[in-house]
């Protein structure tokens, strides 16, 4: 059960959207400037980029999200150093025309907005699936990236039962809109807030099938366990408790490895208790980049 809990939370990234979440910025928060940047395939990747300073945070969503989904925490952190959010390839703004959908290549769409933003000194926040996303981004950029901090990510590092992935896949391909309701509801705890649930769930239900079935597909393909092993830069998590974390396991890969965890938190410890979260990932910038002299924090 330990296993297709912590496949559960790789995988179930919801389009999450609505008042719930407080989409809008508020009222004194620096202003945002949207730009877009084709990929190596010639996608167009939209981004928001808020605040200034020479090094910056960048934030990646998880499947079928979009950029808007850190706005508390753009809120947050905007005042004192750039922010960067992007827009993965087949969400939100960005363009989907694409054959082949891998955590390789949406590394490449956050590689292109860092190479036109001329981005020095990033740190990576990645959600669920972001978080390896955010991994292989550092391996192929390790001159500009001083670290990585997973969100409800990195809770270990076996891969997952090849026959329980297949039959979630499968499940998902047969029939997306009828199955993601009970799906996106494993994500919470039983005391997650109700209005919280409905719109992440009804954002889950209209993610695009075809792009998400594809990711599912292609996500186990994805050796997070070598990516661990082989990122040449801290790595760091901030996990809520619906599955452990399994930290020793995961320091076996990459001894550096530490985790904060929020207790009574589920997959969205950003959305669900955005002032805590914002405490613990500020404690985490700030380690992370005590020896990178050009980022402002």
């Amino acid at each position: 059960m330990q296993r297709i809990a912590i496949v559960l939370l790789l995988l179930s990234l919801a389009r999450c959207g609505g008042d719930a979440r407080q989409n809008e910025p508020v009222a004194d928060a620096p202003p945002r400037e949207v730009g877009s940047v084709p990929s190596f395939d010639g996608v167009s990747i939209h981004y928001t980029v808020a605040g200034s300073g020479e090094g910056a945070l960048l934030f990646i969503h998880g499947w079928s999200c979009d950029r808007t989904y850190w706005t508390a925490q753009v809120d947050a952190f905007a005042a004192e150093q750039k922010v960067v959010t992007v827009d993965l390839a087949g969400h939100g703004d960005s363009g989907a025309e694409r054959d082949a959908w891998t955590i390789p290549s949406l590394a490449r769409d956050v590689e292109a907005v860092i190479a036109a933003l001329d981005l020095g000194s990033v740190v990576l926040i990645g959600h669920s699936m972001g978080g390896a996303v955010a991994l292989e981004v550092a391996r192929r950029m390790p001159e500009r990236v001083v670290g990585v901090i997973g969100v409800d990510t990195f809770q270990d590092v076996e891969q997952p039962d090849p026959q329980a992935w297949a039959e979630i896949v499968a499940g998902l391909r047969d029939d997306f809109p009828g199955r993601c309701g009970t799906f996106v509801s494993r994500m919470f705890l039983p005391d997650a807030d109700a209005e919280l649930v409905r719109e992440v769930t009804a954002d889950l239900c209209s993610a695009p099938p075809e792009i998400a079935v594809g990711l599912l597909t292609a996500l186990p393909e994805y050796d997070l366990a070598q990516a661990l092993s082989s990122v040449d830069v801290p790595v760091r998590a901030i996990n809520g408790t619906l599955a452990p974390t399994r930290i020793e396991a995961i320091r076996a890969r990459n001894p550096g490895f530490d985790a904060l965890i929020l207790d009574g938190v589920g997959h969205f410890p950003m959305l669900e208790r955005p002032d805590e979260f914002n405490r613990l990932l500020d404690r985490l910038v700030e380690e992370l980049t005590a020896g990178a002299h050009d980022l402002v924090s």
